[in-house]
């Protein structure tokens, strides 16, 4: 099974690729196509992994439709039937892993929300007791859920690694209304899509949200809560004080920490069996969370 590793589309404006998805100028809309590139560390890494862009775009479809009665989204159309006639042309390469979404104004910040403590946030807490700023309990193990999640906002790097910044910082780039409105509605979205991911034996550490502005109107936008851009760890393996086995990029990461990879270009090439095996994990992932058949 060959991944897809990047598209090409006659008679299409290529607006940007980005570490994984392929965006097309459509005027006041864009085509976003979800390749199964994958990245780590800021990298992006010679091969990719079967499928996994249909995952992206579908497991993002799923919790956009599950989240639309707490907030607006940027999608228009996923499915490719409806798309106007000139992109159907290409709908062998677009069905599952394409989505015509609004155009927007997007905020220079990433919306983090944490529910256990983990990665990263569990290193600044070692050092600090605090993540970004929000001052937590003494004596909290790795993995540890917390008494309630926090909002640790980071900026959006072009370039580099994202900085984790304080809230104030946040009401300093996008005023104080905007700034409550994003963390008020990230942490709703977090709490709504835990409570049905433990209906289904899955636990989100954490995840990363991003909004836009469509006119005045704030909307969620890019990826939503996919193991890309979150942590989800079984249920029936969840034990705190370890770093605990995940369904997400972060065996991955693990590869390549283990290998010595100095994460200086350039990126290793992953193993027939990583590869499998991080297809098998957003597979089933996928299949536990949706209760679907990838498309």
């Amino acid at each position: 099974m060959t991944p897809l590793m990047k598209t090409d589309f006659p008679g299409l404006e290529l607006l940007g690729r980005g570490k994984v998805r392929d965006n097309y100028d459509l005027g006041t809309s864009l085509l976003i196509v979800s390749t199964d590139r994958i990245s780590a560390f800021d990298h992006i890494l010679p091969n990719g992994i079967p499928d996994k862009g249909k995952v992206l775009n579908q497991i993002s479809t799923f919790w956009f439709e599950k989240t639309a009665g707490l907030v607006r989204n940027h999608v228009q159309e996923h499915r490719v039937e409806r798309f106007p006639e000139p992109l159907r042309r290409h709908a062998d390469v677009l069905r599952g892993r394409s989505v015509l979404v609004t155009r927007l104004d997007m905020l220079p910040i990433e919306c983090v929300v944490r529910g256990y403590l983990a990665g990263s946030g569990f290193k600044e807490y070692r050092k600090t007791g605090a993540v970004c700023g929000v001052k937590l309990a003494a004596g909290l193990e790795e993995s540890s859920r917390l008494p309630e999640p926090i909002f640790t906002p980071s900026t959006k790097a072009v370039s580099g690694h994202d900085e984790n910044i304080p809230f104030a910082r946040v009401v300093d780039m996008v005023g104080r209304s905007t700034a409550e409105q994003v963390r008020d509605l990230s942490l709703a979205i977090y709490a709504k899509a835990c409570e049905h991911a433990e209906s289904r034996g899955i636990i989100i550490a954490d995840t990363k949200f991003e909004f836009g502005r469509d006119r005045d109107a704030l909307v969620l936008a890019d990826e939503v809560l996919t193991p890309d851009s979150s942590r989800f760890w079984p249920k029936e393996t969840y034990r705190p004080g370890r770093p605990l086995p995940s369904l997400d990029k972060q065996y991955v990461r693990d590869y390549l920490e283990s290998i010595g990879w100095d994460k200086n270009p350039p990126a290793p090439r992953l193993p027939d069996e990583i590869v499998e095996g991080t297809r098998k994990r957003y597979l089933d992932l996928f299949t536990r969370l949706t209760g679907r058949s990838l498309e």
